[in-house]
């Protein structure tokens, strides 16, 4: 996957989900069960355990389940070099990381720095971010990414924390290229738990909002 591919996929879908859970019953079928609710692009963070496994075997059955599979919370070059041996398809990051950022780029692998300022977005912007991942969002406001655009015409911008799906329309109408939902459609429990017609409801019910 390459810039481009990330940002179209992103496009399409009008989000990413994000998984934060203690643990994964089965990374695999958690995509699978995402796909069918609408949602294609899955970013799994490294604050889950085992996560280098979890990576592993949703990127290794792609192709069956339809998933973009990408890792998120990269902190270091060596989780970012971890990620992408592991099969991650892109690299999310909470904040400025030029080392991950720099892992990355040598290996032609997306990824979308994390950002608040207008500082830290051009900061990113010159890191070679394919995306720039606004956070906190809901802190800062749907607003804010409208502010966002008139210095940096054209940024493609992901909001990310407190993503609903009864604010996630403003967001987008302020100009996000997508949102991020993380608990609204992957609670920790329920992907712990495996319950996967739960997943494909609350995906397509975000999704559904989304249109």
């Amino acid at each position: 996957m390459n810039n481009a591919e990330l940002v179209s996929r992103l496009e399409a879908d009008r989000t990413l989900a994000v998984v934060r859970a203690p643990g994964i019953a089965d990374a695999a079928e958690l995509c699978r069960a995402l796909v069918a609710g609408g949602i294609t692009g899955v970013e799994l963070t490294y604050t889950t355990p085992g996560l280098l496994e979890h990576v592993a075997k949703a990127a290794g059955t792609a192709a069956d389940h339809g998933a973009v599979v990408g890792v998120g919370t990269v902190m270091t070059a060596d989780q970012a070099r971890a990620a992408i041996d592991a099969g991650a398809a892109f690299l999310v990051t909470p904040g400025i990381r030029p080392e991950v950022a720099s892992v990355a780029a040598a290996a032609g692998v997306p990824f979308a720095l994390g950002a608040m300022t207008p500082t830290e977005v051009a900061m990113a912007l010159d890191l070679g971010s394919a995306v720039v991942k606004i956070f906190p969002a809901r802190t800062l406001g749907a607003a804010y990414l409208k502010d966002l655009q008139g210095p940096y015409p054209g940024v493609k911008l992901l909001p990310s924390g407190g993503i609903s799906a009864g604010n996630a329309g403003e967001f987008l109408a302020a100009g996000a290229l997508a949102v991020c939902c993380g608990t609204a459609v992957v609670p920790p429990d329920v992907v712990a738990a495996g319950d996967w017609t739960d997943i494909t409801a609350r995906a397509s019910a975000f999704t559904g909002a989304l249109r």
